[in-house]
């Protein structure tokens, strides 16, 4: 049989499986694992392939399709429990009928389940809340790799711990409790800084209560801060436009703009010129238009095509101490801007980021010493993107940051490992315990943890 071609959503990270099977339940997915001679190692499930690292790459193995285990099973006042392959923005409108909402309402909206239970994601934190989905998982059924079945919940919080880390290595996620909370309104609003201004002012913003997302353009030196926090006494109707106005700017104008840029406008001057007099728009409408003081946070999610199209982008991932961002911060903006001296390229799209509380409830956590603070390069994946990746990685690195292992393409063992030492260890040790033959165990994660 020859090796097939599966790719991610964006369509960068290629993988060669030998098999390629549409699981319809959860019993699917034991029978795949229990059949080594008709489905091959590594085995790695899919949901809506949003990842940017191989980590779902299955070359010469077996890719297990998850995207039709998506029933909503059971609902009480604080929890919801789906199949894995549900489609985070399906629940959370399904919890707007019965007047609930996640906790942490994740941009990308097609993320799955059973991705949302083992990996890694990134939010501003609502104050006093977690800025990662998994932090919200309280129960996960998972198919270990000699299909038999095994429930985990908050009676096992270690073990808890580390399968919110285990990027199906341990076993494939097949059902997810989440926790959920009453929908409250949410306010928003937006304020631009330049870059000395913001470092001086960052610890009050930090203690005003709000979550912080950021819109970073180094080459101008500015920063846009969105602001959110909850508002219980917010009176009339919700505004079902502004979150849908920033969305179409981010999730779909702004990289098709920015790709055809790219791709018809040959001189960089006058191309870049171009992108910063969009991105001097894109401001403009942040700290203008995208302000409400009553809106649903669900509402913040964006579903995106089945199919990417030219409205695609990809990103990368890095976090940082808080109270090493300020100095961070202004080295990568320096970076960008010396990189594209020495190199010719920058990237077609800002940078984003994201304060994120300290979280230990997941093993790998970026935050799991302290507040962190986030630095996320956004592209089209123009010319050049996988060698300004490198140095990226590099400089992020050798600045104290922690990566994601689904989000930070182009990682290396060494940078892992930099970033998480023991508890990389950790993660191993019991990855074996479970799966000492490899079953689920691809080349991407077998270079992460090899000793």
């Amino acid at each position: 049989m020859p090796d097939l071609t599966v790719t991610n959503w964006f369509g960068d990270v290629v993988s060669h499986p030998r098999v390629v099977v549409e699981a319809h339940s959860a019993e699917d997915v034991s029978a795949v694992l229990k059949d080594p001679a008709k489905y091959p190692s590594p085995v790695r499930a899919v949901g809506s392939a949003h990842s940017t690292t191989p980590c779902a790459a299955a070359d010469g193995g077996t890719v297990i399709q998850m995207g039709s285990i998506n029933r909503i099973l059971n609902y009480t006042a604080d929890t919801v429990t789906v199949e894995a392959g549900a489609l985070y923005i399906d629940i959370a409108k399904e919890l707007e009928q019965k007047q609930l909402q996640h906790y942490v309402n994740t941009e990308i909206g097609n993320l799955s389940a059973g991705s949302a239970a083992c990996t890694g994601t990134k939010d501003a934190s609502m104050p006093g809340e977690y800025g990662q989905v998994g932090s919200y998982v309280t129960k996960i059924k998972m198919a270990l790799p000699s299909g038999e079945f095994l429930e985990v919940d908050e009676r096992q919080p270690e073990l808890l711990q580390q399968v919110r880390s285990s990027y199906g290595l341990f076993g494939i996620v097949t059902e997810v409790t989440f926790r959920v909370r009453p929908i409250v309104p949410l306010a928003v609003h937006h304020e631009t800084y330049n870059l000395q201004d913001f470092a001086q002012k960052l610890p009050e913003l930090k203690i005003r209560g709000e979550s912080l997302m950021f819109y970073m353009f180094p080459f101008e030196d500015l920063i846009t801060v969105e602001f959110r926090h909850y508002n219980p006494g917010a009176a009339g109707s919700p505004n079902r436009i502004v979150w849908p106005l920033r969305n179409y700017l981010w999730g779909s104008a702004g990289p098709a703009f920015c790709h055809h840029v790219t791709a018809d406008i040959s001189d960089s001057a006058i191309r870049y010129g171009v992108i910063d007099g969009f991105c001097a728009l894109w401001r403009f409408k942040l700290t203008h238009l995208i302000q409400s003081d009553y809106t649903i946070a669900a509402d913040q999610m964006i579903r995106y095509p089945d199919v990417a199209d030219n409205r695609r982008y990809t990103f990368s991932f890095y976090a940082f101490p808080e109270e090493d961002y300020p100095e961070v911060l202004s080295a990568y903006f320096q970076f960008c801007k010396d990189y594209y001296k020495r190199k010719g390229y920058r990237s077609n799209m800002l940078t984003v980021g994201y304060r994120v509380l300290q979280d230990q409830n997941s093993l790998l956590s970026y935050s799991y010493d302290g507040n962190a603070m986030t630095i996320d390069p956004v592209s089209t994946a123009n010319a050049g993107w996988n060698e300004f990746l490198d140095a990226y990685n590099d400089f992020c690195a050798n600045h104290g940051g922690s990566p994601l292992l689904n989000q930070t393409d182009r990682l290396t063992g060494v940078q892992a490992k930099k970033a998480f030492g023991d508890r990389l260890k950790r993660l191993e040790s019991v990855r074996k315990s479970y799966d000492p033959q490899g079953r689920l165990l691809n080349a991407y994660f077998q270079d992460l943890l090899a000793e």
